[in-house]
């Protein structure tokens, strides 16, 4: 069995993209299997202590840290023969007493042989443990999770890992962009997105902004500043001015947070959800036998507006929402902004925009008619019947069409919506029924039998 809190977790830097623009997950994978002898559980432990040690970006926090783990050793806390309970113990100790979510250590054999046959351990990683994690990437589309045109034509993108691979990623991100430079509003949904490459992050948001603005500034210590700025050949173009809305929730880490973060600093959109988990720092893994991978942080990144970070606050939404209405909310807001614009002049953009409006707020705000108001309803008009059963009405357009469930969207009983047919709506007009269909202008009229 695996136990994901977040997806693949990217290995310092596939692909080629700068170490000190590294950026990892900011929580573990761990993977279940094998055991963990008394022997290599010490060795584990001096390894994890000397890695921090010699690599840990605050050297303040390394008293407390390995403080932590030499009580928790000698406490009996990590005495276990199983992996991923080493792995869980471990990480809980150090992330608590460096205050970092990028301090963590996760169990895998396969990445762990694959970094250890690296160059160099603490740098640019070597062919093995790229092409593993690039044949990962591929399958998962480099996180390009989902693309979906919403009423309205707002378009949608998730995206669930920020990952990266050098002459790859950026041609699935290109057809991405081109999909959303077609809407008339864009939503980007990064909720659960553990993080990745600030390549990624770069790539995405240079289609917001223009061309050579600075994003950020790497600091290690030791070495030079590095700075990131947004790109200048773009394939499918910017969409600077187009409005946009970002997803996120407390599981929005690391490059996800760099993404969110960016967003709201230049207010090149607005952000919809949680407060994200708050890990800035750039981190690598470090292989510790025999099998673990230890994350540690290395570098901080400055952003050129707030001269800061993330770093232990997270990003603060501008409009709160629960993750399971994050999406309604921003549909709603996008069809809002919509309405006021330009767009929202043209008569045939408006009845779409309202349409869509409608449906969004009857989710936000679910509509419970009584038995009362429903059941006068039932009838036949015309060829079409409506039946009350089952606490609801049901519509049959015609006989032998499908019946379907009417749910209501509006608090008079009025308009509903037909189950499993977005683009078909009925609605009691007096005496009479009327369907209207999404973009006809006039509706269809049934005019109620009397009774027999």
């Amino acid at each position: 069995m695996k136990w994901s809190l977040a997806l693949a977790v990217m290995l310092a830097v596939p692909g080629g993209a700068s170490p000190a623009k590294a950026q990892i997950r900011a929580t573990p994978v761990y993977s279940a299997g094998g055991t963990l002898s008394p022997g290599q559980k010490t060795e584990a432990v001096e390894a994890i202590i000397s890695a921090i040690e010699r690599q840990y970006v605050f050297p303040d926090r390394v008293p407390a840290i390995v403080q932590a783990l030499r009580a928790g050793n000698a406490a009996g806390r990590y005495d276990t023969s199983d992996p991923a309970t080493f792995t869980t113990r471990i990480t809980e100790d150090i992330s608590r007493a460096g205050k970092d979510t990028h301090l963590y250590l996760e169990y895998d054999p396969q990445r762990f042989d694959a970094l250890n046959r690296a160059p160099s351990r603490e740098a640019t990683p070597g062919a093995d443990i790229q092409a593993l994690m690039t044949a990962r990437y591929r399958r998962t589309h480099y996180g390009l999770e989902d693309t979906r045109l919403l009423p309205g034509n707002i378009r949608y993108l998730r995206i669930s890992a920020f990952d990266w691979v050098e002459d790859e990623t950026g041609q699935a991100y290109d057809d991405a962009m081109r999909f959303l430079k077609g809407g008339d509003a864009v939503i980007i949904d990064i909720r659960g997105n553990g993080g990745g490459s600030h390549d990624a992050v770069r790539y995405a948001l240079s289609h917001f902004l223009p061309s050579g603005r600075l994003l950020m500034t790497f600091l290690e210590a030791g070495k030079a500043p590095e700075q990131s700025h947004t790109l200048a050949n773009l394939p499918a173009g910017r969409m600077i001015d187009k409005p946009l809305y970002v997803l996120t929730d407390g599981s929005t880490a690391s490059a996800a947070e760099d993404f969110a973060y960016s967003v709201q600093q230049f207010k090149i959109g607005r952000l919809i959800g949680e407060l994200t988990a708050g890990g800035a720092n750039n981190n690598r893994l470090v292989p510790i036998p025999p099998g673990f991978l230890l994350s540690v942080s290395f570098g901080r990144p400055i952003h050129a507006v707030s001269n800061g970070n993330w770093e232990g606050t997270g990003v603060t939404p501008d409009l709160p929402a629960a993750t399971g209405s994050a999406l309604d909310y921003a549909e709603l807001q996008a069809l809002d902004g919509l309405i006021a614009s330009p767009a929202g002049k043209d008569p045939e953009r408006r009845a779409e925009y309202d349409w869509a409006r409608v449906a969004v707020e009857a989710r936000l705000r679910p509509v419970a008619l009584a038995v009362a108001s429903l059941h006068p309803r039932a009838g036949h008009y015309g060829e079409a019947t409506v039946d009350y059963r089952d606490g609801a009405l049901w519509l049959r357009t015609r006989p032998g069409a499908p019946t379907r469930r009417m749910l209501p969207l509006t608090a008079d009983g009025r308009l509903f919506a037909l189950e499993g047919h977005e683009m078909l709506r009925a609605r009691f007009d007096g005496a009479n029924l009327e369907t209207l269909w999404r973009g006809v202008p006039t509706p269809r009229v049934y005019r109620r039998l009397p009774f027999k």
